[in-house]
């Protein structure tokens, strides 16, 4: 019997004329690796989700047929959202204490689930202490404790450095489970399963072997916007930041953190007009120094000046700022896309705080750029991660500020909306607007590296 059976199985979501999945038909093995792939919304997440079991009646219908035979656990794309407990121990035990399992059984669970996936850390080790890498291989216990020979990944390593990358694919190499893997980047996973489905709009695009897959459907499947390896997309490079260009914002001496100092920046300056890109591993402090960047944080030592032009008789100190006037005069796009949403609709969360027909036709502009024009009307909170990831973007630009800045703005996008994405920053550069980005992405960092930072 197979361990998962879908068939024509059809889903939307309640608050969306479009179907989420529509008559999806394949079958899983015991044992097996499966990498799900897809265009950005075609809905792996919701796929994932409804194994899991986590589709309520209430929050859409659906048709067909999805049979689960086994114990499904589900490790999601933030790392820090889903750890629980101080400790990494306690952390591991909480779905077991959840599910009213013997305190002798549960502890007798733990260290052998830490050791399943390489993290052979003291039980008392604090989880504030751990890398994104290790997050991940933590929740990936947890489910493992639960009893879990199922295990769902979505998208387990968008948010993580290279080395994090590399801690999660190897973990996930020795399970001796069922793997399922929601993932963009192909080539991050590509060695390490053994059979490949791809959905679209319609159904299933293609399925198989790996390898069988990409050879025969290879091209077809970068033209729906797959990350087909060797088929990268085709961009201009990064230009040359001259040492020269003004500076429109400068920061002299900056400590940066919450309570304590997390670094201390001698000498930095955002150049008017191009792209600057902060890369560094999990943990340095890229949001931190971002946030203070932009006004959001206050700086625990030194400062941060704004130019004439972006301060706009304003004080010089960003941070000073009442909230409308930084937001006309620096966008920001947070790492989590949905603490950005306030409204119903995603037409009406572009248009926030916005009137007149101006407004109206800028927000059909952005809405049709970034992909979003068919989702106008729809929920913010039932889009794809991609999708709330391109409309929190939206929601920034639509104000046309002087500067953006982007918290890992590529995670979610397929390869058609990673164009796009690119492609509109850069022709935001074009007509004057500064960019700042924090990203893991190196194809992202040769698109748009003008200047580089790294902490």
């Amino acid at each position: 019997m197979a361990h998962i059976s879908v068939k024509d199985f059809s889903y939307r979501h309640a608050s969306r004329r479009d179907f989420a999945l529509r008559n999806i038909t394949f079958e899983i093995e015991h044992g097996q690796k499966l990498l799900l792939l897809g265009a950005s919304g075609s809905g792996k997440s919701t796929l994932l989700h409804a194994m899991a079991g986590l589709l309520g009646e209430d929050e859409g219908e659906h048709s067909g047929e999805l049979v689960v035979n086994g114990v499904p656990g589900m490790v999601l794309q933030d790392p820090d959202s889903q750890v629980i407990a101080a400790k990494v121990g306690d952390d591991v035990a909480f779905g077991c204490e959840n599910m009213g399992i013997e305190r002798e059984e549960i502890w007798r669970r733990v260290p052998k689930a830490l050791h399943r996936v390489g993290l052979d850390l003291a039980l008392d080790h604090p989880t504030h202490a751990l890398s994104g890498g290790q997050k991940q291989r933590l929740a990936l216990a947890g489910v493992l404790a639960m009893g879990a020979d199922i295990v769902l990944l979505d998208e387990p390593t968008a948010n993580l450095d290279l080395e994090g990358v590399q801690e999660v694919v190897a973990t996930v190499d020795q399970l001796d489970t069922t793997v399922i893997v929601v993932e963009h980047r192909v080539s991050t996973w590509i060695d390490h399963v053994d059979h490949v489905v791809v959905i679209g709009e319609d159904g299933v695009l293609a399925q198989g072997s790996p390898q069988q897959v990409l050879e025969s459907q290879g091209r077809r499947l970068a033209d729906a916007g797959v990350w087909v390896p060797g088929v990268d997309p085709e961009l201009p490079p990064a230009l040359q930041c001259p040492t020269h260009a003004p500076a429109i914002l400068e920061a002299r001496d900056l400590s940066v953190g919450w309570d304590t100092p997390l670094h201390r920046i001698d000498h930095f300056d955002l150049h008017e007009g191009y792209s600057t890109v902060i890369s560094g591993a999990n943990g340095t402090g890229k949001t931190t120094f971002m946030l203070t960047l932009a006004g959001l944080l206050p700086a625990l030592g030194g400062e941060v000046r704004a130019s004439a032009a972006l301060s706009a008789g304003k004080s010089a100190k960003p941070h000073a700022w009442k909230s409308k006037d930084l937001a006309r005069r620096i966008g920001y796009v947070f790492q989590d896309p949905e603490h950005q949403f306030v409204a119903k609709s995603v037409r009406e969360e572009i248009l926030v705080g916005l009137e007149g027909e101006r407004a109206q036709r800028r927000a059909d502009e952005v809405l049709e750029v970034l992909g979003l024009a068919k989702l106008a009307q729809a929920n913010p909170f039932t889009l794809s991660g991609g999708q709330k990831r391109r409309l929190s973007v939206a929601t920034v630009l639509i104000h046309s500020p002087k500067v953006v800045m982007l918290d890992e703005p590529t995670f979610g996008q397929d390869r058609n909306t990673f164009i796009a994405l690119v492609t509109l920053l850069r022709e935001l550069t074009e007509h004057g607007t500064t960019v700042c980005s924090i990203t893991h992405d190196p194809l992202f960092q040769r698109a748009l590296g003008d200047c580089e930072v790294t902490l």
